[in-house]
């Protein structure tokens, strides 16, 4: 017999544990059901996720509130919407969004309609994503033409660098040491031994 699961994912930052439980509740779901993290979006090393995936059968269904609360990257989301719809074999819901609803019948080719629009999603995140990196090339392009200068200023190296470079060379003090004494950051002083050679 099939079963029906919730899930739900706040992060720290924001609190919207309660509106999603609502959600998931109304569908109904019990409260034994509902599967909650609390911590970053990003990757799905999630316990009670982790949980939940391995709980779920063939023909079981899980209701997530939105889409993002599986995760902030479309590729991490397409991959466990393939995991969940073709290993596990079970179904999911989006409730904000209809179309959404793997239990929806599919058309002649097999597909579901879901299925296709997942990967218009994607698709348009992937597209803005592309559009947002090449404005942010043609904007630094346009303003190093201009003159200005982009990126961190440089850091002057301080008196006393070429003794540290010479004992860093001489393996009698670690690159963090290094960074410590001369007061920048370790990342700071490999970037100068290896930028210019001192």
């Amino acid at each position: 017999m099939s079963e029906m699961y919730g899930y739900a994912m706040v992060s720290t930052k924001e609190q919207r544990e309660d509106s999603q439980r609502r959600a998931l509740e109304e569908v109904p779901i019990s409260e034994a059901r509902i599967y909650m993290d609390r911590q970053s979006g990003k990757g799905f090393n999630r316990p009670q996720y982790q949980n939940l995936l391995r709980r779920l059968k063939p023909d079981d269904v899980m209701v997530v509130e939105s889409i993002d609360r599986l995760g902030r990257n479309y590729a991490e989301i397409l991959e466990q919407w393939r995991v969940i719809t073709k290993e596990k074999r079970a179904d999911i819901v989006v409730l904000d969004m209809p179309l959404l609803d793997t239990r929806k019948s599919r058309d002649l080719t097999g597909t579901r309609v879901s299925d296709i629009v997942l990967q218009l999603l994607a698709y348009a995140a992937r597209t803005e994503r592309e559009t947002i990196l090449r404005c942010r090339r043609e904007g630094i392009a346009a303003a190093k033409a201009r003159g200005m200068k982009i990126g961190r200023p440089c850091i002057r190296k301080p008196k006393g660098y070429a003794k540290i470079r010479e004992q860093w060379l001489k393996r009698e003090l670690s690159s963090r040491e290094a960074g410590r004494r001369l007061h920048v950051s370790q990342d700071t002083f490999l970037r100068w031994v290896h930028g210019d050679g001192g």
